[in-house]
């Protein structure tokens, strides 16, 4: 697959399906295929698509046709679609989810001795006096 044939298609109203976007690029020449992007969790639009092309002429054609048109109440992106990045296996990138707590986690130092919720003798592990609260909270 000729990288010059696929286009990037981006801005694109959240509604709108596989068919819809093929049938506005149809206009540009045979459209090979159409890859709408769905969130894994909704199975909702991402709002960008790919788009493939017979020919790199019939693709470079649908750019000036359709970048910056109207679909929905949206100005569409279009160009030319990048190759993919390769990645080395793990290389995730940084963010998204995450954090938590530390140990254990949870509001420990809002509540009450004897009020920890779950475990009896909480407070009592390890062989010191106090294990609850802020560390602040320490003398």
């Amino acid at each position: 697959m000729e990288s010059n044939r696929r286009l990037f298609v981006g801005n694109l109203p959240y509604q709108v399906l596989e068919r819809d976007i093929e049938d506005q690029f149809r206009g540009a020449g045979v459209v090979v295929s159409v890859n709408l992007m769905l969130d894994k969790m909704t199975g909702r639009s991402r709002g960008f698509a790919f788009v493939e092309f017979s020919t790199p002429e019939e693709a470079n054609k649908a750019v000036e046709m359709f970048h910056g048109k109207d679909l929905g109440g949206r100005a569409m992106t279009v160009n030319i679609a990048r190759p993919r990045e390769e990645r080395p296996p793990g290389d995730r990138p940084r963010g998204g989810y995450g954090g938590g707590g530390g140990y254990g986690g949870g509001n420990r130092g809002f509540r009450e001795r004897g009020e920890r919720g779950g475990r009896g003798d909480w407070g009592d592990r390890g062989g010191r006096e106090d294990r609850g609260g802020w560390r602040g909270d320490r003398e």
